[in-house]
């Protein structure tokens, strides 16, 4: 159980509310996605500029409208990239989480790929080239 305890210490703790009311699937988002898409924010910026470079490097052109809809696009119809995403969050659960997950994890796929498509698209002014970061430095 070591690990559980890495990984609760590695995300932030979660707003104190009242979770009675909301459903299974709110308060997992909530308590788990949230978190791990919070810690994992870098990282899912760094695997999105390289997923864009090597499928469609014109990205970085596109207008903020044209980015959007592209990350979305990727999202949802690209199964291996998908899955490369869900991996990532997915590694960042404890072990109880894991099988809360697996409960439901078809609703829950679903909610996460939202919550990082929404997280992509609000940062459309952290997914420049790579090389443009590092002129700016």
């Amino acid at each position: 159980m070591e690990r559980d305890l890495i990984i609760q210490n590695w995300r932030e703790p979660v707003a104190d509310g009242d979770f009675a009311e909301m459903g299974t699937a709110q308060r997992f988002s909530i308590n788990v996605l949230r978190p791990v898409l919070i810690a994992q924010n870098e990282l899912f910026l760094a695997v999105f500029r390289n997923y864009a470079v090597r499928h469609k490097s014109e990205f970085f052109e596109y207008t903020p409208e044209k980015k959007s809809q592209f990350i979305s696009n990727a999202i949802q119809r690209d199964i291996k990239f998908r899955n490369v995403l869900k991996g990532i969050i997915i590694a960042g659960f404890t072990i109880a989480e894991y099988d809360e997950y697996l409960q439901d994890s078809s609703a829950l796929n679903k909610r996460m790929m939202g919550l990082l498509t929404e997280r992509l698209q609000s940062q459309l002014q952290l997914l420049v080239e790579k090389s443009s970061v590092n002129d700016s430095l």
